[in-house]
């Protein structure tokens, strides 16, 4: 079994983590809540969406900014990394017109080969909109080697799994229509199960595993009314089968907690939502950038925040690094 460790490092605005030959970078971001409400229908509105609509209108689209989402995709194009991750809710109200300008976000990312996608709560806002994610994003979703997804079973993709070099890229749905006024996840019994088995299968290949969820799997870190329902019984499954780390989305700041393994400590991340103005403090535009490397024995992981801050209009160019083990 491999084990992960940190290594440690400190570096203040404007420095760069160093180029190694043999480091994997992984770009981390979540969130985009791509609003396209100004086309929306009557129809469209006569269930969940009419609050959301009302949200949007009050709030968030004051917040949630396609300029600077175009930002980050920017500066991410510069950083160049081997592989991008979008933990869910590219959309904001699960509109058709959402889908589509999703999508054309996701393209100006990359290649599907380059990125991979789980859905999030407000991609399956309602229950007429559970099948488009599959329609506009099987490509950034699938399985290695599945191509022809069935859009009327989207919770039979998940697992998805990816491998790239050492590395298994495993997707996670807990995106399900809700009642008005929650925002909670739930993955199910089933797709818990085939979790278990590719854990187990890529753990005995030796893979180093990269968990993608959309909402927060440890307790306590958003609200009731917008929890994963059988967290317990996930982090159940990691504790038998264990994983090398877990992003998330979701609660639209960092967030950095630990789950206990057999390999060890396994640090479950959060990122902000990329497309957040960041009017309130620590919820602006973020995106994590993992640094792994494989030593004799275990992996070295470093993490680098890139930042929007509010009132400027574009990202800094700066890095923060965090430390996934000091808690």
């Amino acid at each position: 079994m491999i084990s992960v460790k940190s290594e440690r490092a400190t570096a203040g605005a404007g420095s760069e983590l160093p180029v190694v030959a043999d480091t994997f970078v992984l770009a981390h971001l979540s969130d985009f809540h791509l609003g396209f409400p100004d086309g929306v229908g009557v129809r469209e509105l006569l269930n969940k969406r009419v609050l959301g609509y009302l949200m949007w209108r009050l709030r968030r689209r004051a917040e949630h900014r396609p300029e600077v989402l175009g930002a980050l995709v920017s500066d991410l194009r510069d950083m160049r990394p081997d592989h991008i991750v979008v933990t869910g809710d590219l959309t904001h109200l699960g509109l058709p017109a959402e889908f589509l300008r999703a999508r054309q976000w996701l393209s100006a990312l990359g290649p599907p080969s380059q990125v991979t996608v789980v859905p999030g709560n407000h991609d399956a806002y309602v229950r007429d909109a559970w099948g488009r994610p599959v329609a506009q994003w099987a490509d950034y979703m699938v399985s290695d080697g599945v191509s022809s997804p069935d859009p009327m079973a989207p919770l039979g993709l998940f697992p998805t799994v990816r491998i790239r070099g050492p590395f298994a890229v495993i997707g996670v749905c807990t995106a399900r229509p809700s009642l008005p006024l929650l925002a909670v996840g739930t993955i199910g019994r089933a797709q818990l199960a085939r979790l278990e088995k590719v854990l187990e299968t890529t753990s005995r290949q030796d893979l180093y595993r990269i968990v993608l969820i959309h909402h927060p799997p440890v307790s306590g870190t958003v609200t009731w009314h917008r929890r994963l329902t059988d967290s317990a019984a996930f982090r159940e499954v990691l504790a038998r089968q264990g994983a090398e780390l877990v992003l998330h989305g979701h609660a639209h700041r960092t967030f950095m907690h630990q789950l206990s393994t057999p390999a060890g400590k396994v640090p479950v991340i959060g990122v902000p939502s990329a497309s957040a103005l960041g009017r309130t403090a620590g919820r602006g535009s973020r995106y994590h950038l993992y640094h792994l490397r494989r030593g004799d024995h275990s992996w070295d992981l470093r993490i680098a925040v890139r930042a929007y801050p509010f009132n400027e209009k574009s990202y800094p160019g700066r890095e923060t690094l965090l430390d996934p083990f000091s808690s």
